[in-house]
Order: C-alpha cells, then sequence, then structure tokens
C-alpha cells in the first residue's frame, strides 16, 4: 500500500488529470461515491496539515497585511471585477451567476495539496485558505444579493460554526498524529502523504460528476459552453491574480493565482435557494475540470517560472 501511494504522491497531477474523467465515464461510480464528498473535505484538510510546515504556517499568520490583503482579494476584490467585465458579454444568466459566484468562493482546501505538487507555497495556501472559507458566510451572501440580485438561503453562524467544526477537528487530528509519529517520521513520508492527498482529490473529483454525465448526453451544446467558460475563468483569475501580487515574489504570485483560479464552489451548494436555476450547479461541477486538468497541463510552465 505505501508503495501504490507513493506513485500517486509522485504522478499526482497526471493521476488527477486522468482521474476527473473517470467521474463522467464511470457515472454509477460517481452516484456511489456522492455521500463521500463531507468527508473527502475534511480529509484533505486534515492531510494537507500534516504535511505542511507548521513553522512557516505560523510565519505567514506573524504577517497580516499580506495574508489579510490576499483573502480580501479572494473574497472582495476578485468577484467584483469579474462581475464589472461580465456584464459586457452577452452571457445566459445562469452562466453569468455561475461565475461570479465562483469568483466570490474561498480557494478549494485541496490548494495546499495542489500547491505541494507543483512546487508551490502550501503554507500560504493552507493559511489563506482556511481564512477565507471561515469568513465567506460573511461575504458571499451580501455580495450575492447586491451583484446578482440572488438572495442564498444560508444563515451565516450556523455555515461558520460547521466550517469551524472541520476546521478544528482537522487541527486537532492532525496535531495528534504528528505528535504520536513525529515531525521527521512525517517528513521521511512526504510521498505517502502526497499519495493519500491525491487519492482523496480522486474521490473527490469523481463524487461531484454525479449527474453530469447523463445532463452531457441531453444538452451538448450547454455543457460544451460551461466548459469553455469553466477554462476561461480559471487560468483568467489566477492571471489576474499572480500579476496584481506581482510585487511580492513569482513564488507567492503563483501561489495567489492558483488560490484564486480554484474556488471551492461545494461550499455554496447548501446555501443555493430551492429555485436556483440547475445550470448554476451544474457550472459548479464541470468547474472542476480546469482545477484537476490545468496543473498537469501548466507544470512545465511552473517548473520554469520557479527554476
Amino acid at each position: 500500500m505505501g508503495r501504490v501511494l507513493a506513485f500517486l504522491g509522485g504522478h499526482g497531477v497526471s493521476v488527477l488529470f486522468l482521474g476527473v474523467f473517470l467521474g463522467l465515464a464511470l457515472p454509477d461510480l460517481a452516484r456511489l461515491l456522492r455521500p463521500a464528498l463531507a468527508p473527502a473535505v475534511a480529509a484533505l484538510l486534515l492531510f494537507s496539515l500534516l504535511r505542511v510546515d507548521w513553522q512557516t504556517v505560523a510565519g505567514y499568520l506573524r504577517r497580516p497585511l499580506l495574508t489579510g490583503g490576499l483573502v480580501a482579494w479572494m473574497l472582495l476584490v476578485s468577484p467584483v471585477v469579474t462581475w464589472a467585465l461580465l456584464l459586457a458579454l452577452p452571457l445566459p444568466d445562469a452562466l453569468t451567476t455561475a461565475v461570479v459566484l465562483m469568483a466570490a468562493a474561498p480557494p478549494i482546501l485541496g490548494s495546499t495539496a495542489i500547491a505541494l505538487l507543483l512546487g508551490l507555497d502550501g503554507a500560504l495556501t493552507l493559511v489563506v485558505g482556511l481564512a477565507a472559507t471561515l469568513l465567506t458566510p460573511l461575504t458571499v451572501p451580501p455580495l450575492a444579493l447586491w451583484l446578482l440580485g440572488l438572495e442564498l438561503e444560508v444563515e451565516a453562524a450556523e455555515l461558520m460554526l460547521r466550517l469551524g467544526g472541520v476546521v478544528v477537528g482537522a487541527l486537532l487530528g492532525a496535531a495528534l498524529i504528528r505528535r504520536l509519529l513525529g515531525t521527521a517520521r512525517l517528513r521521511r513520508n512526504a510521498s505517502v502523504l502526497d499519495g493519500l492527498i491525491v487519492a482523496v482529490m480522486l474521490v473527490f473529483a469523481v463524487a461531484i460528476m454525479d449527474g453530469v454525465t447523463a445532463t452531457a448526453l441531453q444538452r451538448p451544446g450547454t455543457v460544451a459552453l460551461w466548459i469553455l467558460a469553466a477554462f476561461v475563468a480559471n487560468p483568467a483569475l489566477q492571471l489576474v491574480t499572480a500579476l496584481a501580487f506581482a510585487r511580492f515574489g513569482r513564488r507567492l504570485a503563483l501561489t495567489a493565482g492558483l488560490l484564486a483560479g480554484n474556488c471551492n464552489m461545494g461550499l455554496l451548494l447548501a446555501a443555493l435557494p430551492a429555485e436556483a436555476d440547475y445550470d448554476v450547479t451544474l457550472f459548479f461541477a464541470l468547474a472542476q475540470l480546469p482545477m484537476y486538468m490545468l496543473p498537469a497541463l501548466l507544470r512545465p510552465l511552473y517548473r520554469r517560472l520557479l527554476r
């Protein structure tokens, strides 16, 4: 098992690139794994906490202007700029709504895993990702109402409590495992941890595709447009953010871009009203494709830029 996990860890971006198609090719498997979505998020955070250097994490916590600026960019600036740019485009209302909500969502908790696989700053993604996730209930509902006229069905205190429970549980679990195994042993088994992270991300990627294959067969034109929009929005958010934070160094700027483009739309699914357009949730699922495919496609570029 250790060799299998080490292989997954060593070939993580390639495995994720191929694995994202499993949910489309095997819809029954996607349906079977659907209940594993929430546990996968918690497990991903736990393994990411075991993988990063906690001293580096503490260092970013002592730089509140930088981390706070990044969080503000992700949750406030990014969705407003995205909304302003989309006003000039003749897009379907559901697609505009979905892309703006994507930009308003916090980074996926798997960003830390992807950053580590690409040689970016995993500690920074962890700090910014956790802070943005906990603040999402306070920022997304008013932005959705102001920009889109969409009233989300979410109680900020309840959602923050649920998210906080996931974060605190993962922190306590990681602290206990670190104490039992020791930091040195965890470092020696970094590739195994990477393999566990890849395996959990694979489960998530397959599970969230539940129902997408049937929709693609029924409405191929809509699905094609949604996929195109996802593959434009993700790298566009990454590029604009990387340029905005370029003065802090190339590695930090690329890490910030990764955070901005890979957004946790799964958090918003529970907050959408019952009458919300299904096409919005369809985009949330299809937007996973660039999240899992772009790291493999752009890995040579990251290596060159980070050299």
